[in-house]
């Protein structure tokens, strides 16, 4: 399992996050305390919004604990909203193009989890994906997947909740015709350059971890706790979206429905 987080608030540099804290991003690459394996060394990825509507983006397939270039970024840049995420890869190639955040247009998208029976439905999830964004597919990855399912119902004119709830929906659909027996597993967050829509969802009784952490100044998503105050990290409920919006959260139940088209 992956680990990640995503920041929205005052503008702050991306180290006080990802490198500064007791259990930073990159700590967690190593000593990840609620994941199945404790080392996520299968790359890592930033993404941030400055200036322009499009974020920016810096993904490495060496672990993050070793890259002396994610620090230097990440002591360099600020900014008010941003993505990190260190990646534990689930049978597919560690490559560039498969580490997150994945970034199109405006929005940009991370993922922690599985969906169950992958190999065996692949083909059929990426027939899913209109032509218009297809070529957008750099990578190999269930998650790069869902995101551009994700898209492709906004284009529909989904609200990115629905849009969510949709993709994962599409996978779904396909896994129970497949006959898969392995549970989809989903924590994700997908942002436009203001907000923040985060999902923790499972088919099970086991969903990823994944955290809030309110402050008067700023709100974290985390797949765990990067610091000790522990008092101000609840985690999300299952089957719940997150929707991280001018200083404020809103958290709705996450329904899914079937796709009978897929």
């Amino acid at each position: 399992m992956c680990r990640f987080l995503a920041y929205s608030g005052l503008p702050v540099f991306l180290e006080d996050f990802v490198a500064s804290p007791c259990h930073s991003l990159i700590h967690q690459s190593l000593h990840a305390e609620e994941a199945k394996t404790g080392t996520n060394g299968d790359g890592f990825g930033v993404g941030w919004y400055g200036d322009r509507p499009e974020p920016g983006q810096y993904r490495e397939v060496r672990p993050a604990w070793s890259d002396e270039n994610l620090l230097s970024i990440a002591r360099q840049v600020r900014s008010h909203l941003f993505f990190a995420h260190v990646r534990a890869a689930t049978g597919t190639a560690t490559t560039r193009a498969n580490c997150h955040p994945f970034v199109h247009g405006r929005y940009m998208f991370m993922h922690n989890g599985q969906i169950g029976g992958y190999g065996g439905i692949r083909r059929k999830l990426e027939a899913l994906i209109p032509d218009s964004l297809y070529a957008a597919r750099a990578g190999t990855t269930d998650s790069e997947a869902l995101f551009l399912l994700a898209l492709a119902h906004l284009e529909q004119g989904f609200t990115p909740g629905e849009a969510l709830a949709a993709a994962i929906g599409d996978a779904l659909s396909l896994m129970l015709l497949s006959g898969t027996r392995e549970p989809l597993r989903c924590a994700a967050a997908l942002a436009d350059g203001e907000t923040i829509h985060a999902v923790r969802w499972s088919s099970d009784a086991k969903p990823p971890s994944l955290y809030l952490c309110e402050k008067p100044d700023s709100i974290v998503v985390a797949s765990e706790p990067v610091d000790a105050a522990r008092e101000c990290w609840h985690a999300l409920p299952c089957n719940t979206l997150a929707t991280v919006s001018a200083g404020r959260v809103t958290l709705t139940p996450l329904t899914i429905a079937l796709n009978e088209a897929a």
